[in-house]
């Protein structure tokens, strides 16, 4: 294996396990048994800089380990892929402005809210099936809506604060 795939994966695994920390951190509970957190901030981060099938990894791994970790197990399998596509769908978004020259602070909110947007249907429909009511599911919306507001406002301000200024740092 050569450095730069060695590189790649340690980094999968610590932006893993720091959506794994900022998921179970700071947890607050919704009416509908779930919680907001911070982990959908280092979703979209491990995204940008990682790319997508990394950053994918990290955020669907990481997220579905602290659902397994917090009593969440019947989650894990439905976290697992509904964090990796929003990771691939927030890469996504600012790959195509990238390419156009327009990375920005508007590029990365879009990129934020297409993927929390990923997340909120994701988990409806999941919970849709686990339930077997849509109503039901429904009952979730506004928890999943604020943990994407946090999710937006968390991630590009920590990126375009902090990331973004580091030297050894690739942005996507």
């Amino acid at each position: 294996m050569n450095n730069k795939k060695i590189r790649m994966i340690t980094y999968t695994a610590l932006f893993a396990a720091l959506t794994c920390i900022a998921t179970m951190i700071i947890r607050i509970p919704t009416p509908t048994k779930g919680y907001v957190n911070l982990g959908d901030c280092i979703v979209n981060i491990s995204a940008w800089i990682l790319g997508p099938a990394y950053g994918a990894a990290a955020a669907g791994i990481g997220s579905a380990f602290a659902d397994i970790m917090s009593g969440y197990m019947v989650y894990a399998p439905a976290t697992l892929i509904i964090k990796g596509i929003m990771a691939a769908v927030s890469f996504g978004v600012v790959a195509v402005f990238s390419r156009k020259k327009q990375t920005s602070v508007p590029v990365r909110i879009m990129a934020a809210v297409a993927a929390e947007l990923v997340m909120a249907i994701g988990y409806m429909a999941f919970e849709t099936v686990m339930y077997g009511s849509f109503a039901t599911a429904m009952l979730g919306i506004p928890g999943n809506i604020a943990q994407g507001v946090m999710g937006v406002i968390s991630s590009v301000t920590i990126y375009e604060a902090v990331i973004k200024k580091l030297p050894d740092i690739k942005h996507g």
